[in-house]
């Protein structure tokens, strides 16, 4: 359980834009936001410290990979909305296949 309460936490205060993404926006990289149901990528490993357990770190991919139904909705703070992130799913997640299976974004580990 408190792996999913850091995961949450640290999806709410890791990153934001300015706005909220409009829920009537396409979405800007993958045809579909559904939730994803099938296997994951593994993460590659990390390139230094990072600033949380990696526990919490899996989780929150995880949970970035499965939902970017709800992530889409998550403001990013970190300023990343300058290289073209728009929701906080931008930050770990840098595209999808047909089915919805990601292809990790390394820039949520920080």
């Amino acid at each position: 359980m408190l792996p999913l309460i850091a995961a949450g936490c640290l999806l709410v205060t890791g990153c934001s834009s300015e706005k909220t993404p409009d829920a009537s926006a396409a979405p800007t990289k993958t045809s579909t936001r559904q939730i994803y149901g099938g296997s994951l990528p593994p993460l590659p490993p990390p390139q230094y410290q990072l600033p949380r357990p990696i526990e919490v770190v899996q989780a929150v991919y995880d949970f970035a990979g499965r939902r970017p139904d709800v992530l889409q909705y998550v403001p990013c703070f970190c300023g990343c909305q300058a290289s073209g992130h728009v929701g906080n799913d931008d930050c770990f997640v840098s595209s999808r296949d047909a089915s919805g299976k990601p292809t990790w974004d390394l820039h949520g580990m920080g």
